[in-house]
């Protein structure tokens, strides 16, 4: 019987489709690398059951996408099940309810089997033939936090057919639960050796012994025989040694195999709380005994050490780019991150300081490993290689200009949990809902009674920012930023101006006035060396300070918008050299997708003659959308090769600048395709038009009335309700203007 019509029907519209999407495979190594790993050739980027970060795991879409694009480094791995028949079918849980929706055909198949020694309720293949399985059996996604929009929609597939049907260039079997068939009279080692008359398999592991033994000499020479550590505590059946003793005889594992695969922690463990802990000596061990090493678990959806800054590809460089060693393979759900990481990531020289397009502007300083506009957070992102740096200033009670993402001190502060909650008020031209400002408390209320306090924004998530900071470093006065940052090596510095026209009424404080006066304070209106870029959501601070300085000034685009009407440009470039605009008028997306809507927003704003800069990029997976693979430097590179901005805002400056130190970026036509933007739309049309998510309307047009304000309210001399702080505001300019006369009065006495 053939394949079901719907999963037909989704592979023939999808297959048109993949060559659009990206390459998953590795790109050769770089010319002239020496890699560490035991054959000094790069490391084998093995997918797990296919592209399983996305599609289900082993299904002809995770597949496809590897074997449309052959590549010699990128290996189709496939969890060997047995069927009552004998069969072998690829399915990654030897429950089947976990991965399949075999319930919805054979909803009275449930049964209870002991599984090397645990009792498990499930639906087993053992109790199905080929027959009835491979046609009538759909896959779904085994892992709950992702997708499902796929579930349903592929069938499962047989061993012979990962070899046939995939165009894969190397195959690896992996073989568990040995014991747990021969209970039926099924034989792993027969099949696996009859397969082996048919077709040359690269790769063979097994968490078994005994299996692998039986096995070796008998397959091809070709055929590498790897041994699979489970978790240290683990019992291994044919030896009844734990794992973790086993490591230390891998003398006695080079008998049978000639590589070993082991979970990552074995590498690099980690802490209770989640940091890295010093690397062991697995790597070096194996290689000394003649054992190749595989490093396994990784996905980039998955919770990784802080220390790697929820970056993918920082974890998998540290395990074949570090001066140590390098493992010989790493075994993933998502194959492009390590493809990006061996093929032009390895053996760069991260000091490297190049502050040429894109510009990497830091968002809140390196705002996602300390609290927003802290001395660590600029400090971080000085030393990560960050072009510019920002301060959104905000003024206190005392009409001191501090550097804070939020006028709301309850935002990115422990103000909630001090004696400072009585400041608490609503002030709707702000925003909804009560809070403590900034201009609630003096400068020394704020930095010797409060502490900061890290952003979480994907805490909906669960996904929280190094925990051991989250209050770490010191508030900023715009005095200090500007001191720190001069002489530092940077193209410039980004002030941000918001509420001038709240301050001016309300608080009888001249904003744009105050940070003139800072910056010729601090010598930078008469120095060259740093670009000053003054960015506002509002073109009325941004014309003031036209009016009164020669800086670099950035209108920031708060709305989505897909265009800009001429009117509008006309007006921006009266006054703005560069417009801030966010990621989704740039590429819009619906439900964690790119649509397929064609946004000329960059275009023309570039053709009228203004700079471009993205916001906000974030490297927590769960802030992109699904066609980024959960992946930051995808998404950096959507932007930058895709989209062509000349800029990236980004609470990881690290990862934007290590981005612009690849060695693809140089290569242009030749680059490998994995380093090739995505084409928005091209994912949501591998999905059945049931399950597509509702396409998302389009944005509006950017007009000159959107643009348009009235200028800047003169500076207030009167007290409003509207602000509690006011009145002591205005106390500290009389006693100014009190001190002022009586020292002339004193000196026309002498």
């Amino acid at each position: 019987m053939g394949r079901s019509s719907r999963a037909c029907s989704l592979l023939g519209s999808a297959q048109l489709l993949l060559l659009l999407l990206l390459s998953l495979g590795s790109a050769a190594a770089q010319k002239g690398s020496t890699w560490k790993t035991l054959s000094g050739k790069a490391p084998v980027i093995v997918a797990k059951g296919g592209f399983s970060g996305l599609f289900p795991d082993s299904s002809d879409f995770a597949y496809r996408i590897l074997g449309t694009i052959s590549s010699p480094d990128t290996v189709m791995w496939c969890d060997v099940r047995l069927t009552k028949d004998g069969d072998g079918i690829c399915l990654p849980s030897i429950n089947m309810d976990n991965c399949t929706m075999i319930d919805n055909v054979f909803p009275e198949g449930k049964k209870t089997y002991n599984v090397n020694g645990v009792s498990t309720v499930g639906w087993f293949s053992v109790d199905y033939t080929s027959t009835d399985l491979l046609p009538n059996v759909t896959l779904k996604q085994s892992v709950l936090s992702r997708t499902p929009v796929y579930d349903g929609s592929m069938l499962i597939n047989s061993v012979e057919n990962v070899f046939t049907s995939f165009n894969a260039s190397a195959v690896w079997l992996n073989v568990q639960q040995d014991s747990f068939y021969s209970q039926f009279k099924l034989s792993m080692r027969n099949y696996i050796l009859s397969l082996s008359k048919q077709f040359i398999t690269d790769y063979i592991s097994s968490p078994e012994v005994n299996f692998l033994t039986s096995i070796s000499g008998r397959v091809s020479k070709k055929t590498k025989l790897v041994f699979r550590f489970l978790d240290e505590g683990s019992i291994e059946p044919s030896t009844n040694q734990t794992y973790g003793s086993m490591l230390k005889n891998l003398t006695f594992v080079k008998t049978f195999a000639s590589g070993i695969l082991v979970p990552k922690s074995y590498i690099w463990p980690v802490t209770p709380d989640n940091y890295l802990l010093p690397y062991t000596s697995v790597v070096d061990d194996a290689h000394k005994a003649g054992l190749e090493i595989y490093a396994a678990d990784f996905a980039n959806d998955f919770t990784i050490s802080y220390n790697y800054s929820f970056d993918p590809l920082a974890e998998y460089l540290s395990f074949i780019g570090n001066s140590a060693f390098s493992v010989d393979g790493v075994l993933t759900d998502f194959p492009i991150t390590p493809s990006e990481a061996v093929g032009c990531f390895s053996n760069l020289n991260n000091s490297k300081i190049d502050h040429a397009k894109p510009l990497v502007i830091s968002h809140n300083g390196a705002s996602g490993d300390y609290p927003d506009c802290t001395d660590q957070a600029y400090e971080k992102a000085v030393a990560d290689g960050a072009d510019v740096i920002d301060c959104p200033v905000q003024v206190t009670k005392d009409g001191i200009l501090i550097c804070m993402s939020s006028v709301d001190l309850m935002d990115v502060t422990t103000v909630g949990k001090s004696s400072f909650t009585s400041q608490v008020t609503t002030i709707n031209d702000l925003k909804a809902g009560p809070g403590v400002f900034t201009f609630n408390l003096t400068w020394d209320d704020i930095s010797k009674n409060l502490q900061p306090m890290i952003s979480n924004p994907m805490s909906t998530y669960k996904l929280y920012r190094n925990p051991r900071n989250k209050n770490a470093g010191n508030f900023m006065r715009l005095s200090d930023f500007l001191t720190f940052a001069k002489g530092k090596d940077l193209s410039g510095i980004m002030i941000t101006v918001e509420h001038a026209a709240f301050m001016a009424e309300k608080l009888g404080f001249g904003v744009v006035d105050a940070v003139v006066k800072a910056l010729d304070d601090s010598g930078y209106s008469k120095q060259t060396a740093q670009n000053v870029m003054i960015q506002s959501t509002n073109s009325s601070v941004l014309k003031k300070f036209k009016q009164e300085t020669k800086y670099s000034l950035v209108y920031m685009i708060e709305e989505g918008v897909r265009d800009a009407a001429p009117s509008s440009l006309a007006d921006i470039k009266k006054f703005a050299n560069a417009v801030s605009v966010s990621t989704t008028s740039v590429l819009p997306q619906t439900h964690y997708y790119l649509t397929n809507q064609t946004n000329k927003l960059v275009t023309s704003l570039q053709s009228a003659g203004l700079q471009v800069y993205v916001y906000v990029l974030m490297n927590e997976f769960a802030s992109q959308p699904n066609d980024f693979f959960a992946d930051a430097t995808s998404q950096i590179n959507a932007y930058v090769q895709g989209a062509k901005v000349d800029g990236i805002i980004t609470d990881f400056p690290g990862t934007a600048h290590r981005y612009k130190l690849n060695s693809c970026t140089s290569m242009g036509n030749s680059a490998p395709l994995f380093m090739q933007p995505p084409q928005p739309g091209s994912l949501l049309l591998t999905m059945a038009p049931d399950v597509q998510p509702p396409a998302a309307a389009p944005m509006p047009l950017l007009t000159d009335a959107d643009v348009a304000e009235p200028a800047l309210p003169p500076v207030s001399n009167t007290t409003t309700a509207a602000s509690p702080s006011h009145a002591a505001l205005r106390m500290r300019t009389d006693v100014s203007i009190l001190i002022a006369l009586l020292m002339l009065c004193a000196s026309l006495l002498i």
